[in-house]
């Protein structure tokens, strides 16, 4: 009879920090036009909370909620998407300023 009424008392916690992960991720996607570092640097804060909180639920996963453990999924795979949309941006922007530089450099020259 005791243990029933444990069993009804208890009450799975949020697993800390699902919801800064997929706030992190969904900023990083939305912020990867910022020259890339902005979302760089939010999606591997991201990655590195959500693999703590996902090693955090494995270790007891009766202890936490459900729906916090998708969020933290959910939070790494945007951070994921955000890496890599920031990374690409990053070398555009780097090519870019490559070509320009190139360009710019030889105007001097070119008067002559």
């Amino acid at each position: 009879m005791e243990n029933q009424t444990q069993q009804q008392n208890f009450v799975q916690q949020p697993l800390p920090n699902s919801t800064a992960i997929l706030v992190l991720g969904i900023l990083s996607i939305a912020l990867c036009w910022c020259v890339g570092v902005v979302g760089i640097t939010l999606s591997i804060i991201a990655l590195i909370m959500s693999g703590k909180a996902i090693a955090l639920y494995n270790s007891n996963p009766n202890l936490y909620s459900t729906g916090s453990f998708n969020n933290a999924k959910a939070g790494k795979v945007c951070a994921i998407i955000g890496l890599c949309l920031s990374s690409l941006y990053l070398i555009y922007v780097i090519v870019v300023f490559l070509i320009w530089g190139a360009a710019f450099s030889l105007i001097p020259f070119m008067a002559l």
